[in-house]
């Protein structure tokens, strides 16, 4: 848990889970943006076999990042807390305004957002559900996502491009997936693996980094 310090005046909090990366996202996010001080994060336990009654009291879905206001409105999900805290500073704006700009950041965080729920369905067919329920048809479709977008990010990825909520979720996403060790997304695409390298390499991302092994 990243705890604030005694200094700061935090008036928001951040409903959080270490090892969750649309949870990461919204910190990461928060943190580019020059916010991290106005911003207590908590960290909850949260999965879907495993009720936790103080995230369903904020979230009726019961899901983590949940950003709580100084007024005490709850906001969920990850897209719409980013969305706020983006309009809550005054450096650039991480969520471009006009287009193109907006449409190439707003596709890339579809598709970080694609890749990551498809590596959640593809760990429970091959890790967390019990074996003689798992479907294996199942999981080889979302196997199959995962390498498609990683050939797609190998040859669309520009490094020049200033950093949009787009490539705070894909590489907190990337990073997800290679904690979980599921699939190698770096041998054989040079331009994706050192894209990915240099994002880890931000302040942001060193600060929080993944940890626990519990369910996502």
């Amino acid at each position: 848990m990243h705890k604030k310090s005694d200094d700061l005046k935090s008036d928001h909090t951040l409903l959080y889970q270490t090892h969750s990366p649309f949870a990461r996202k919204v910190l990461v996010f928060a943190l580019e943006c020059g916010l991290g001080d106005r911003i207590e994060v908590v960290h909850f336990e949260t999965s879907p076999t495993n009720r936790n009654a103080a995230i369903f009291a904020a979230n009726p879905l019961g899901k983590v990042p949940v950003l709580i206001l100084p007024d005490g409105m709850t906001l969920y999900d990850s897209m719409v807390i980013c969305d706020y805290l983006d309009r809550l500073h005054r450096g650039r704006k991480l969520i471009p305004h006009k287009a193109p700009k907006r449409w190439h950041a707003l596709r890339l965080h579809a598709l970080a957002q694609g890749m990551c729920d498809a590596g959640v369905l593809y760990r429970w067919e091959t890790n967390r559900r019990p074996q003689e329920l798992r479907y294996p048809p199942l999981a080889d479709g979302q196997k199959a996502k995962l390498i498609e977008t990683f050939d797609h990010l190998e040859t669309a990825l520009d490094p020049k491009t200033p950093v949009t909520i787009g490539h705070i979720a894909l590489a907190t996403g990337l990073d997800w997936i290679a904690f979980r060790e599921l699939i190698d997304f770096k041998t054989g695409r040079p331009t994706l693996s050192k894209w990915y390298e240099d994002f880890c390499a931000r302040d942001s991302m060193v600060k929080t980094r993944f940890s626990g092994q519990t369910h996502d």
